[in-house]
């Protein structure tokens, strides 16, 4: 089983690609906290986890999320190679989203969020 939840806080700006397709691509990273304190420097490590977004739920992150927000993922984790431009190969692994929601209510944003979107800020995990 390959299963990732987290609630974490958004790092950057969503980065959107159309694809030639015509889908959407959302891509941005996620510092998830935590659980317990770095003994040496008694702050919460966090780790930062590139996450990818498709097409409707790419739209939804990139239309009510920005950097800063925090958000809760459901997904599931991949790992791709690709050949850099020095003719290294390349590892990445992020998660691939099949549900955000919202975790807290903020005004800000990048359009005021429908009412009956931001009444499902209660998760059950």
């Amino acid at each position: 089983m390959n299963k990732f939840i987290g609630i974490g806080n958004i790092t950057k700006d969503i980065e959107m690609i159309d694809t030639s397709t015509g889908g959407k691509i959302a891509k941005f990273t996620v510092a998830f906290q935590r659980k317990f304190k770095n003994k040496e420097t008694g702050k919460y490590d966090a780790d930062f986890i590139n996450i990818v977004s498709f097409n409707k739920t790419a739209e939804f992150v990139q239309k009510y999320f920005n950097k800063g927000n925090k958000i809760a993922i459901v997904g599931s984790l991949q790992t791709r190679t690709y050949d850099a431009q020095d003719g290294t190969k390349r590892y990445v692994t992020e998660c691939v989203v099949d549900e955000c929601e919202f975790v807290e209510r903020k005004t800000e944003s990048k359009e005021s969020k429908p009412k009956e979107v931001a009444n499902t800020s209660d998760l059950p995990f």
